[in-house]
C-alpha cells in the first residue's frame, strides 16, 4: 500500500484538554443554522467559558457552533461545543469536579492530551474546524493509526495543522483530531472523496485498523 511522507510534526500542547457537547436546538443533520436559540445559547456559553476561564488551573476555553456534521453513525450530534485547556493533564479532574462546569451540563466528549500536533491549529480564528471523533476496537492504536495517514491529508487536502486529542481514559471517542480547514467543509469532504487514494489508503487503513470516523464540522464564536 501507498505511503506519504510524514508531516513536520511539532511538540505537543502540554495541556490538558476537555472537549464538551452541548445540544441548544435538536435538529436533524447535516446543515445546522445559526438560529436565534442557538445565538442566545452561544452568548450563555461564552459568558460561562469567560468565567471558567478565570479559574487558575483553565488556560483557555473556547466555544464552538456547528455548522456541518454527515449523518453518519455514531456521530456526536451537538450543535454547540466547548475546548477547554487546563494547564496540564492534572488539573482536569479537578476542573471536572466543579460547580462551574455542572451548570453547563454538556456531554463530556473527551478528557485528555494532545498526544501529536502538526501547525497550530488556531492560527486563524476565521475558519471552519474539523472536529473528528474516532471510534476504536479495543486493540488499536488511534494515535500511531492517525500519525501513519496524517502524511496524506497534507498532501492531499492543504491542511497544515493538526491538534490530535487522546482520550484518557479511554472513551466512546478514544481519539478526537482538532484542526483548522483551509476552506469550507463540503470542499473538503468532496475533495477527499473524489480522490481514489482516499479510498485505497485512508478508508482502507482505518477498515483494517478497526476505526471509523465521525467527523463534524464548527464555525469558532469564542
Amino acid at each position: 500500500m501507498t505511503r506519504y511522507p510524514a508531516p513536520p510534526f511539532v511538540r505537543p500542547e502540554p495541556h490538558g484538554f476537555l472537549y464538551l457537547g452541548f445540544t441548544a436546538e435538536p435538529q436533524r443533520p447535516p446543515f445546522y443554522r445559526l438560529t436565534p436559540g442557538r445565538r442566545r445559547a452561544a452568548e450563555r456559553l461564552v459568558t460561562a467559558a469567560r468565567t471558567l476561564a478565570e479559574r487558575p488551573e483553565v488556560a483557555s476555553a473556547r466555544v464552538f457552533r456547528a455548522v456541518f456534521i454527515p449523518p453518519l453513525p455514531g456521530a456526536p450530534r451537538h450543535d454547540l461545543a466547548m475546548l477547554v485547556r487546563t494547564s496540564g493533564p492534572g488539573e482536569l479532574a479537578p476542573l471536572r469536579a466543579s460547580a462551574e462546569l455542572a451548570e453547563l451540563g454538556g456531554e463530556v466528549l473527551l478528557a485528555g492530551t494532545n498526544a501529536a500536533r502538526i501547525g497550530e491549529t488556531e492560527a486563524r480564528e476565521d475558519a471552519v474546524f474539523l472536529f473528528n471523533h474516532f471510534t476504536a476496537e479495543s486493540g488499536a492504536d488511534p494515535v500511531a493509526v492517525w500519525r501513519g495517514l496524517a502524511g496524506w491529508y497534507t498532501a492531499k487536502t492543504g491542511i497544515d495543522n493538526s491538534t490530535a486529542l487522546r482520550s484518557e481514559p479511554p472513551s466512546r471517542f478514544p481519539f478526537v483530531n482538532y484542526a483548522r480547514l483551509p476552506g469550507g467543509a463540503l470542499p473538503f469532504l468532496v475533495n477527499q472523496l473524489a480522490r481514489p487514494s482516499f479510498h485505497r489508503f485512508v478508508r482502507a487503513t482505518l477498515a483494517a485498523e478497526g476505526m471509523a470516523a465521525c467527523p463534524a464540522f464548527h464555525r469558532l464564536v469564542r
